[in-house]
């Protein structure tokens, strides 16, 4: 599960360093998307930068945090990668419309509702795999969920589908990678939980 992260000037910095390199230039419309933007934590329903395909290479856009829900209920914000081709909400997003999501950092509730914050030792920027949908209001996207790894199973059974950084421009420019890359273990993370519950007995 992923229902908020966070983004800071060097998750910018790392969009215009993995679009550039994947383009040879950065775009011109994706200077002032990328640009510098406040560190803050990002909720569904936020704006929020994504990575996604134009021409052939990388671009950044901002686009909307989540579909919209049915009949009033609240946005959808996460997909199933075990499932997400099988659901008809979602798989045509996911075979032509697909997104890396980076973050300088995510965040996750165990069922004592105590916080950890999760993210790439040694790395600024962590990129989850996603995908997205036009709508009247905009472009929205989804994070993709998957089973916890070992480093996320003693908080939550679910986490967002981690790509490494090399696996991003695939995920999202090429099609043939797609199906090995929803089945994909994320790699271990670190954590830092702001309150450990003490145990006397």
């Amino acid at each position: 599960m992923c229902g908020r992260y966070y983004v800071d000037d060097e998750t910018a910095k790392e969009i215009a360093k993995l679009v550039s390199q994947t383009e040879g230039k950065l775009r011109r419309e994706s200077v002032p998307a990328v640009g510098m933007f406040p560190a803050r934590d990002i909720h569904p329903a936020d704006m929020a930068p994504v990575l996604a395909k134009k021409e052939g290479g990388l671009c950044c856009q901002w686009q909307r945090w989540g579909f919209p829900g049915f009949k009033g209920k609240q946005i959808i914000f996460n997909a199933r990668s075990e499932s997400v081709t099988e659901k008809p909400l979602f798989r045509d997003s996911v075979r032509h419309r697909r997104v890396a999501v980076p973050a300088a950092s995510f965040y996750e509730w165990n069922p004592r509702k105590e916080k950890s914050t999760f993210y790439r030792e040694g790395q600024p920027v962590l990129f989850m795999a996603g995908f997205y949908s036009r709508y009247e209001d905009g472009s929205r996207f989804v994070i993709l969920t998957t089973a916890a790894n070992a480093s996320m199973k003693p908080v939550h059974d679910r986490m967002p589908l981690v790509l490494e950084r090399d696996e991003a421009a695939g995920w999202v420019l090429d099609d043939e990678r797609t199906e090995a890359i929803l089945h994909k273990v994320p790699c271990l993370l670190e954590r830092r939980t702001e309150y450990e519950q003490i145990t006397l007995f």
